[in-house]
């Protein structure tokens, strides 16, 4: 898709109530080729490589904020002629899920959330990200950052090992997929820009969270999450009125790669039982 001169990729499959899987810094819809073949039968899911990573295009000038990428993402949604949809971000795609939610309960909006599934989002409640992601965005941590890009493909295998509770559940071709995306040039300057913008998305995210309490929510987490940690759930939970925990015993960041079917099941369940549907 088209967007002010730059190019959106995205995958669709499926049919059904529209669906929109955001994934998470230095992701891409990769991160869900699991999650995707599960849910086509029950909606028509979107999974976009959010502008600046995957295989989109990485325009200079790009705002890199929570609630830049949130108005973007909503024009792709625009776009594509959805009016009502759910929507589930993971990490840094979990913040911009819950700005997109924000924005559309302002008045006069034309796009109706149905319901929001937050998987180990980023939020003002975790610790780790409060103190890591500043540094590496500051003008130290991004010339140190820099230096290291050449060996990022080997660093990449590192980090990507400690986002799961069990390395072993690591499935080949999983690291080649990540790393893919590099051949595109661009994508740790959009992370840097992503960074950079930290301490601020988070102070006006936690502003924001009070807006959302109305939403039919589902917060999915992994007990052994070293990313952002699980024990943000609980304060995070208490922004929404209507919201449902589910914490995976000795998973780590990503249950939709570390523990699929019993992640799909749960994500379908809580989508069926919205629409009065019964799981099949």
């Amino acid at each position: 898709m088209e967007m002010d001169g730059a190019h959106m990729r995205y995958l669709r499959a499926g049919s059904g109530p529209p669906l929109v899987l955001l994934h998470g810094l230095l992701g891409y819809s990769f991160s869900w080729r699991y999650t995707m073949p599960a849910l086509a039968p029950y909606a028509t899911v979107y999974a976009p490589d959010m502008m600046g990573a995957g295989f989109s295009d990485r325009p200079s000038g790009l705002d890199h904020s929570l609630r830049g990428n949130a108005r973007r993402l909503l024009r792709f949604i625009r776009n594509l002629g959805i009016g009502s949809f759910d929507l589930v971000g993971t990490s840094h795609g979990g913040a911009v899920a819950m700005m997109m939610a924000a924005e559309c309960l302002a008045p006069n909006t034309d796009l109706s959330l149905g319901s929001l599934v937050l998987v180990a989002p980023v939020n003002p409640f975790s610790a780790h990200g409060r103190r890591l992601a500043p540094f590496i965005g500051s003008r130290l941590g991004s010339a140190m950052f820099r230096l290291v890009i050449p060996q990022m493909k080997m660093l990449h295998s590192y980090w990507h090992a400690r986002m799961y509770g069990d390395r072993s559940r690591i499935l080949p071709g999983t690291l080649e997929g990540y790393t893919a995306q590099m051949a595109k040039p661009g994508l740790f300057d959009h992370a840097l820009g992503v960074v950079s913008n930290w301490t601020r998305d988070l102070r006006g995210l936690k502003e924001t969270l009070p807006q959302l309490a109305a939403i039919r929510t589902l917060l999915m987490w992994g007990s052994q999450d070293g990313a952002v940690y699980a024990s943000s759930a609980t304060e995070l939970a208490k922004y929404f009125s209507n919201s449902k925990t589910i914490i995976f015993p000795g998973i780590g960041h990503l249950p939709y790669e570390e523990c699929p079917e019993e992640f799909n099941r749960a994500l379908i369940e809580f989508l069926a039982s919205e629409r009065g549907v019964k799981n099949q």
